[in-house]
Order: structure tokens, then C-alpha cells, then sequence
């Protein structure tokens, strides 16, 4: 069934032209933002504990924006089924990439850091062409196997590997052992998975859980951390721009690598607050104690 919708519904519409698509999602922003209302007490939650000093027009407003912005981010994910490279290469670009390069002609692999904020689905599919480095997308397993397996063939059309977190070690090992330098996408915004393995600091004023993953790989295989943020520049096109958090992991303390992140990742949603994907429970956790920490993924 899946497999009809796949080739059948969603492949043909995607073909359609980008415009055209956000017209016939626009349906879905009134759909989820004022019938069904589509996650919105997650979504104010969320809103509501990361800026309280915000006035109730001001939270409300961000919280249309939003719902207005998850459509036009449905609507590319479609077009991502179809997208060619060469468009694709117009719409989604990286504006400092000599900043990776230098470090693929050293044969060092690196380490990307960012969260599910403006397209990251396009970032999954750019990576490989986007750099020198053998682009590595990190991400969890979907509960619905032939989703996942339709999804990751478009994904990875372009030369973009996606592995799941049960299997980074293994990936890393292997492309160290045959001397592949790679760059690992890794989104580190969502909640944990295991709350032990978590980094604690203050994230959006709330006591925040942080996926540990990119620092501990970071200084386990000596790779260089990079942020990189997705910025929109208009309906359709982004481009993305590297900071360097470290070039030394192996130098640094506990959490510092993670810390210099969330205070990138939370200057960029402030900044747009909008782009950013409020609808997660990212703070599942919420009142609770933070439980013994064991920072060992």
C-alpha cells in the first residue's frame, strides 16, 4: 500500500512545479492551524516556556508563522522525491565550503552539527554534492520499515549514506579503515533517547536535555566539529553557512563542545524563530530530576 502511494500519489504530484505545490499545501495550513489545530499545545507549550517575556499576540503570532512555515517544509519534502540535482543545486547551497574542503584534502573527516530548523531533509539529499567528503546523514529508525526504505532511496539518490544511530560505530570504523574522509550530518536538537547519555544545560530558559552523540564521537575518532546553519532566502532557496566549534575535541572538557553548539542553535532561533520545528516534545522531561549521567553512547 505504501508502496502505491509512494509511486502513485506522491511521486507524480511532486513533479509539479515548487510554486505550484505551496499552493496546494496552503489548504493544510487553515486544515492544521485552525480546525484541527495540528500539535498546538505541544507547539505553545514550547513557545510559552522558551519566551515568556512575550506577549500573548507576539506567541501567537509566532505560533502561525510557524504552522504557515511546517506546510511550506511538507511541501518540499515532497519535491524532494523528484528534485533535480542541478535545481537542487540552485535552491540548496553552502556559502563557505572551502572551509570543509581544506580538511578532505588533509584526509580528516568532520563532524556536522545543526538541528531541524528551515530544510533538513534537503540538506540529507545536498551533503554528498555539497562537499568533498562522502556525505553521512545520522538519524533514527522509522517504526514503518517500507516508509523508510522508499524515503532513504530518495534521500540517498545523490550519493548521500543514511545510518541509524545503532549503527554510527560500525560506519565510522569502516570508513577509517579505508581511509575515507566523511562528513557526518547530525541533527542534535531532538530529545534523547537515553537520559543518562544526555549533555544538561540551560536551552530556550528551560533545563534541556542535549544529545551528547556529536561530542563523543567528536573526540573518541578526533574529528573536527562544525556547525552549520540552514538560512532561507526566500520560498524555496536556502544556503547554509559552517562555524568552526573546534578543530581540537581532543582539547576541550566535558560538554564544551555541546554548550558552544546550543548557543549557536539558540541564536539562530531567536533569530527566526519560526523556522525552527516547534511541534517536537523536546522537553519531554520537563519538572522531572535529571537521573546519573553516563555520557557513553
Amino acid at each position: 500500500m505504501m508502496k502505491l502511494l509512494f509511486y502513485f500519489v506522491l511521486y507524480p504530484i511532486s513533479i509539479l512545479p515548487l510554486q505550484l505545490l505551496y499552493a496546494l499545501f496552503y489548504p493544510f495550513y487553515l486544515l492544521i492551524t485552525y480546525i484541527i489545530k495540528y500539535r498546538k499545545k505541544v507547539t505553545s507549550e514550547n513557545i510559552e516556556c522558551s519566551f515568556p517575556e512575550w506577549t500573548p499576540s507576539q506567541k501567537h503570532h509566532l505560533y502561525k508563522q510557524y504552522q504557515h512555515h511546517l506546510t511550506h517544509i511538507a511541501a518540499e519534502m515532497l519535491k524532494m522525491l523528484t528534485i533535480s540535482r542541478k535545481n537542487l543545486k540552485k535552491r540548496y547551497y553552502c556559502s563557505n565550503p572551502e572551509l570543509l574542503n581544506q580538511l578532505y584534502h588533509q584526509g580528516k573527516s568532520v563532524i556536522l552539527v545543526s538541528s531541524h530548523y528551515n530544510n533538513w531533509e534537503w540538506m540529507v539529499l545536498a551533503l554528498d554534492s555539497m562537499f568533498e567528503h562522502h556525505g553521512i546523514g545520522v538519524g533514527k529508525a522509522n517504526s514503518n520499515k517500507e516508509f523508510e526504505r522508499l524515503i532513504n532511496k530518495a534521500r540517498t539518490r545523490y550519493g548521500t549514506e543514511v545510518v541509524f544511530a545503532d549503527h554510527v560505530r560500525e560506519t565510522f570504523e569502516q570508513y577509517i579503515t579505508t581511509n575515507t574522509p566523511c562528513a557526518y550530518m547530525m541533527l542534535s536538537d531532538q530529545s534523547p533517547n537515553n537520559l543518562k547519555k544526555a549533555y544538561y544545560t540551560t536551552f530556550l530558559n528551560q533545563d534541556s536535555a542535549m544529545i551528547y552523540g556529536a561530542e563523543y564521537f567528536a573526540k573518541k575518532y578526533d574529528f573536527p566539529v562544525f556547525y552549520y546553519q540552514v538560512i532561507k532566502d526566500k520560498p524555496g532557496y536556502y544556503h547554509v553557512e559552517l562555524e568552526l566549534i573546534t578543530d581540537q575535541p581532543l582539547n576541550t572538557v566535558y560538554g564544551e563542545i555541546t554548550e558552544k553548539y546550543v548557543q549557536l542553535l539558540e541564536k539562530t532561533i531567536k533569530n527566526q524563530p519560526q523556522y525552527w520545528l516547534w511541534s517536537h516534545r523536546r522537553w519531554k522531561n520537563r519538572g522531572k530530576p535529571r537521573p546519573t549521567l553516563d555520557p557513553k553512547p
